[in-house]
């Protein structure tokens, strides 16, 4: 599929084939891809070491940078991080978190990918955010409602506490001492 990744720093965007990758357990970037673009890296603070299938120890060595950017594809928008890799000629690789996060619609036979079940936070859902937030807003609402509602009904618990002492104080003037 083609996104467009975007460089956080000046905006500066390319467009590029990523590789969905549901047996890869990160997200990753070229490293000749990432040089030749001249997006701004930032060191890992620990390598990662990277496994094939069969797990043994990759030959391109250890994951010790990353990128950040923006990518974009279809109306979807987000904030991401890419290890830089040497991948051979891949651009990027999103792999199973990004997959599991996003769920999108995968048609293989049209190599079709719709992004219709992004969470909340993706920027392609900030209407379906709105209406989330406005509903929880509502619920909270609901629970201040319920708690003055039981402050009221406490207070006028109390309030029938002190009118039933003052019944018994009235009775107990009415009737004789020695009737008690």
């Amino acid at each position: 599929m083609k996104v467009r990744l975007e460089k956080v720093d000046n905006h500066e965007g390319v467009l590029v084939k990523a590789l969905l990758d549901s047996g890869t357990t990160g997200m990753f970037t070229y490293k000749k891809f990432v040089k030749k673009n001249g997006f701004k890296l930032e060191r890992l603070e620990r390598p990662i070491r990277i496994r094939n299938v069969g797990g043994t120890g990759n030959s391109g060595g250890l994951v010790t940078y990353e990128i950040e950017v923006n990518v974009y594809y279809q109306g979807h928008v987000e904030r991401m991080r890419l290890d830089m890799y040497d991948l051979g000629r891949t651009e990027v690789i999103l792999g199973m978190p990004w997959l599991a996060a996003h769920n999108p619609e995968i048609d293989w036979e049209t190599r079709e990918v719709r992004m219709t079940r992004c969470p909340l936070l993706c920027g392609k859902n900030k209407e379906k955010k709105d209406k989330w937030e406005l509903k929880e807003a509502r619920r909270r609402e609901t629970k201040e409602e319920v708690a003055i509602r039981w402050m009221a009904d406490e207070k006028e618990d109390w309030s029938r506490e002190e009118e039933m002492e003052m019944d018994h104080h009235k009775i107990e003037t009415m009737v004789p001492k020695r009737f008690h």
